[in-house]
């Protein structure tokens, strides 16, 4: 059996439409906008990933344990990225700084989940 490709991530929240709009703002997928899946569920791709966002009933409002699991953004200009995040106006955990290997900088979302630029 061949290794199957990772084809999505799921992000369950209690406002989807919001997280939707922050990740749109902040990272611009494919197409620039999510689509929308169902009433609650939206859909974006990045590279050959897909990221979907569901409205659940059954998480809290903030992750209480956002190290757990953190989306990294492999970028071509860490710098040109991070600029265009402040326009945005994200709130960084951790400013972007070169570290052994490349330029990482890691971002909360509304929810509270960690996010990574990386530039290697």
């Amino acid at each position: 059996m061949a290794t199957p490709p990772l084809g999505s991530i799921l992000l369950g929240t209690t406002d989807a439409s919001r997280l939707r709009d922050w990740y749109a703002a902040a990272f611009a997928p494919d197409g620039a906008a999510f689509s929308e899946v169902s009433r609650t569920m939206f859909a974006g791709n990045f590279g050959d990933v897909g990221l979907l966002i569901d409205g659940r009933g059954d998480v809290a409002e903030k992750n209480p344990e956002p190290g757990r699991v953190i989306l990294n953004f492999h970028v071509d200009d860490a710098r040109a990225t991070a600029d265009r995040l402040n326009a945005v106006g994200v709130t960084w955990l951790v400013e972007l700084e070169q570290r052994e290997g490349g330029l990482f900088g890691t971002l909360v979302d509304p929810d509270g989940n960690y996010v990574q630029i990386i530039q290697l």
